[in-house]
């Protein structure tokens, strides 16, 4: 089963027109994959599921992540990094068996120049620490606004192909 986290709580975020294009390409690939937007986390995750503790609502967040053997995390830049609720979902997650020896790939954005380069770096630190494997070819989409057109599909030649050498690599990953 493959997951792409729309890492931001953001509603209505470029971060989920990424994650759903993502989605739309592995189906035209024959594969099935599930969105899943941080937007619906429970809004009291850290009273509720912190340090052992878990809440209905969040156990069904729990069976989707034990249910995934590939993750793709869409991340939008926040303050130079990757968004705290991100690093949320992973700390609520049961340690160690989540994530462990699963496989993720990592997309950055930003409506900067870099496409959220120092938040997939941080990110894959904690990848590893969870001992989720990383495919080695990360992206990061910088200027997210002129990447999308108005009704939020991606436009730009270099980034689809960017993006399908990338869903390749994860397939056969």
């Amino acid at each position: 089963m493959i997951t792409i986290i729309a890492a931001t709580n953001r509603p209505n975020s470029n971060t989920l027109k990424v994650a759903k294009y993502y989605q739309s390409e592995l189906l035209k690939k024959g594969l099935q994959a599930t969105v899943f937007s941080l937007e619906h986390l429970p809004a009291d995750v850290l009273n509720t599921d912190m340090y052992g503790k878990r809440s209905k609502a969040f156990q069904e967040i729990q069976d989707l992540i034990y249910n995934t053997e590939k993750f793709i995390f869409v991340m939008p830049e926040y303050n130079g990094s990757y968004p705290g609720v991100l690093k949320v979902l992973i700390d609520a997650s049961n340690f160690p068996d989540s994530f462990y020896d699963k496989k993720a790939a990592l997309v950055g954005i930003s409506s900067g120049k870099y496409g959220n380069i120092r938040g997939v770096e941080h990110f894959t630190g904690v990848c590893h620490y969870v001992h989720l494997n990383v495919l080695p070819l990360r992206l990061h989409i910088p200027n997210i606004k002129n990447e999308l057109d108005l009704e939020g599909k991606l436009i730009k030649e270099d980034t689809l192909s960017f993006i399908d050498e990338q869903i390749e690599k994860f397939i056969k990953f």
